[in-house]
């Protein structure tokens, strides 16, 4: 799933892939800013953030397409 996160304060926002589900990621999202902590995630390529939490703008979620092989026009 792609994922992008805006921080308050940048016009950039962090963009990552991950193997988490949108629950594992709300529920991540909901316990760093509930204790006011800082907001951890790991991509698809083992990079690490940390962003505190309450630095966060907002949490974008994209569903993963499949890719598309061909040139149908449909």
């Amino acid at each position: 799933m792609n994922v992008s996160i805006g921080i308050r304060g940048t016009a950039r926002e962090l963009q990552f892939e991950l193997d988490l589900t949108e629950e594992e990621l709300f529920a991540q999202v909901e316990s760093a800013q509930s204790s006011h902590s800082v907001l951890t995630l790991t991509d698809a390529k083992g990079q690490r953030a940390l962003v505190p939490a309450d630095a966060l703008g907002y949490v974008l979620i994209a569903p993963d397409e499949p890719r598309r092989v061909g040139f149908a026009l449909s």
